[in-house]
């Protein structure tokens, strides 16, 4: 009688892991650092047995992301996790939750309803106050207080592009860093081409600058490319991304990139898959969730190699 109720516990438990649930994740669009978030989700979720992870992209388009989230609410689904570019978006985001009945992760975009979110929906990222910070006081550092930077935001409409580029304003105002002019600012999109193109019409007009400050890796690599074309060598300015992405840290080896910000994009992606599996079974899940980021400096660089390979 006991061996039978052990195996009809059993075959309870498998059956209950086999339907942990169905998560989907709505991403505006796959870039650099998007990519390895659901990367991170789809190795969070792979370890977790019975949980399947749809992933879908709406290539830039915002409508075509909120449609895509009705969509997939108003199926068979047991969580959602959304990547979004624009924070303003989150009302509309979290109604479709809603009305679905179906729990949201916010993931490293901020929700401008974030203060107001229900229960069954949370926010996972890393504290953007830290990593704009982070940048600027080491630029400053380099810079020995003094000299002039340009400044390459990402979406204008994006809560970290706004976040890091205040932060570095807020920097730059206190008494030890206020030698520093930032003497052009432009949104480059998060891409390595326009921030390419920025930084050739920079050049082209003559502005001078002893700092390039990016919102991203791929905007500061952007930038060394169009010194690069220009003529320009990059060791001979202070370049600065934040994410720490594989070519930024092999940029970094070379010596062209001076420093950027470990954004962790597997804490990120494993904290969401986590937060989205509680949450569709009912459990309680704190509204916001952080994982910090890391300075990295031509100092500490060999101990973050290994997590480029």
């Amino acid at each position: 009688m006991r061996m039978k109720l052990v195996i009809a516990l059993a075959a309870l438990l498998s059956a209950t892991a086999a339907h942990a649930g169905t998560i989907v994740v709505s991403t505006s669009k796959l870039d650099k650092f998007r990519a390895l978030l659901v990367d991170a989700m789809k190795t969070a979720a792979q370890a977790k047995p019975g949980v399947t992870l749809i992933v879908e992209s709406a290539n830039g388009d915002r409508e075509l992301q909120l449609e895509q989230m009705r969509k997939s609410a108003g199926q068979k689904i047991d969580a959602m996790i959304v990547i979004s570019s624009d924070g303003d978006q989150g009302p509309r985001m979290t109604e479709i939750g809603k009305q679905a009945g179906v729990p949201l992760v916010f993931v490293n975009t901020s929700p401008a309803n974030l203060a107001d979110l229900p229960d069954s929906q949370v926010y996972v990222a890393s504290d953007e106050k830290e990593s704009g910070t982070l940048q600027a006081q080491e630029v400053c550092r380099q810079l020995h207080g003094k000299g002039k930077a340009v400044v390459l935001i990402g979406e204008p409409f994006h809560f970290a592009a706004r976040t890091r580029t205040n932060d570095v304003d807020a920097v730059f105002a206190q008494p030890d860093c206020s030698g520093i002019q930032i003497v052009e600012r432009q949104a480059a999109y998060w891409s390595r081409d326009y921030a390419s193109q920025q930084m050739q019409e920079w050049l082209k007009a003559g502005v001078t600058f002893d700092a390039v400050i990016a919102n991203n890796d791929e905007m500061a690599l952007g930038a060394i490319q169009g010194l690069k074309q220009a003529g320009r060598a990059p060791k001979d300015i202070v370049i600065a991304g934040i994410d720490a992405t594989n070519d930024a840290l092999m940029a970094m080896q070379a010596g062209d990139l001076d420093m950027t910000v470990l954004q962790d994009a597997n804490g990120q992606g494993k904290g969401a898959v986590e937060a989205a599996i509680k949450l569709a079974a009912g459990q309680k899940v704190p509204r916001e969730t952080y994982i910090p980021f890391q300075l990295v400096t031509q100092q500490n660089l060999p101990q973050y190699l290994p997590k480029s390979q």
